[in-house]
């Protein structure tokens, strides 16, 4: 090294897996469950810890084992990189590692906390964002008994309006349920439970009577013409959710729907999920964000982008009782973002 070159920043890395317990049992088309792993990341440079956690998705293979596993390999790679020029790390992270989503979503999450805390400001700011324009978010009430159902819209007071899943065979009976304890606004997600165009449309049209403001995924997602067709013959607005994961399916998904739920542990991070958003709005898509079930953490990074939302269902956090963190509040159905340099979040004591 030449005299009096600096010594290059070094960063160290780690992960580890967060068991989160559900208030209620979760159940949606696609799985039950009573508790959910996520993978949180911590990277420290310069007297700095940065922290991020993703969500993994077993449908896409993943889980939060793997996902150490993937952080171990890449600590060669931190020990020799300044993580304020997070988006080139990004970029080698992304070219060396295949798939991943919800690992990579954790360490992009670490990696902007760690530059936002670097610079003493939140997030949002150094985003040059409106941390006061935020959206309501809507309360997930998952698939259950009627009895239970009602229970859960009840606890659900606070919030003014309900996402509600469907897709199984009780579609009608939780409907139901919901609406004799409610007249609320609702927002629906069928998680590609309905097979054909005919059963989404007669479905549609009826949840058009019942107060429904507009459907995720009504069909499976390789279905893209049928969606189109279903599109066509109902008048609510039809939401792409797990027909698009990452920000080059938006060309391919846009002519077949009004809008796209994106979800930061689908993308790949923070950083991707910006990129969808701009391309979201470049289609003339609505553009909503969601989650899956997660701590603070997760949910208040990726609150840090709904300012430019135009719908938000970021409650993860509210599904589980041993959250580990402190983060965005939501205060009358709208988000808080927290005022702290960074992401935001503190360890709750």
């Amino acid at each position: 090294m030449a005299l009096g070159a600096l010594a290059p920043p070094r960063a160290a890395i780690s992960a580890r897996s967060i068991r989160l317990d559900l208030v209620n049992t979760w159940t949606t088309v696609m799985s039950s469950s009573d508790y959910r792993e996520t993978l949180g990341v911590s990277i420290t440079s310069q007297g700095v810890t940065g922290i991020g956690e993703g969500a993994p998705i077993v449908r896409y293979g993943e889980s939060a084992a793997q996902g150490i596993e993937i952080v171990s390999s890449l600590r060669e790679l931190f020990a020799s990189a300044d993580p304020a020029q997070y988006a080139k790390l990004l970029d080698q992270i992304f070219a060396k590692i295949p798939g991943a989503w919800a690992t990579k979503a954790a360490i992009d999450i670490a990696l902007h906390d760690w530059a936002a805390k670097r610079l003493n400001v939140p997030l949002w700011k150094m985003w040059g964002l409106d941390g006061a324009a935020t959206p309501t978010t809507t309360f997930s009430i998952g698939i259950d008994k009627a009895d239970v159902i009602r229970r859960k819209v009840r606890d659900a007071a606070a919030y003014p309006y309900l996402k509600i899943k469907v897709g199984l065979t009780n579609d009608e009976e939780v409907m139901e349920a919901v609406r004799a304890e409610t007249k609320k606004p609702l927002r629906v997600d069928a998680n590609e439970g309905w097979k054909s165009v005919d059963e989404a449309v007669r479905k549609i049209k009826w949840l058009e009577t019942q107060g429904v403001e507009f459907i995720e995924q009504p069909l499976p997602a390789a279905m893209l013409t049928e969606a189109g067709e279903v599109r066509k013959r109902v008048n609510m607005p039809i939401f792409a959710d797990e027909a698009c994961l990452h920000a080059e399916d938006i060309p391919r998904i846009a002519p077949y729907f009004d809008g796209v739920n994106i979800k930061v542990d689908k993308a790949g991070g923070l950083r991707q999920a910006m990129r969808m958003i701009d391309l979201a709005r470049t289609y003339k898509l609505k553009v909503m964000m969601g989650c899956m079930v997660s701590s603070s953490l997760a949910i208040t990074a990726a609150a840090q982008l709904s300012p430019l939302l135009d719908y938000s269902d970021l409650d993860g956090n509210l599904l589980i009782k041993n959250d580990p963190y402190d983060g965005v509040k939501v205060v009358n159905g709208r988000l808080v973002l927290p005022t702290r340099p960074g992401v935001g979040v503190v360890a709750r004591r």
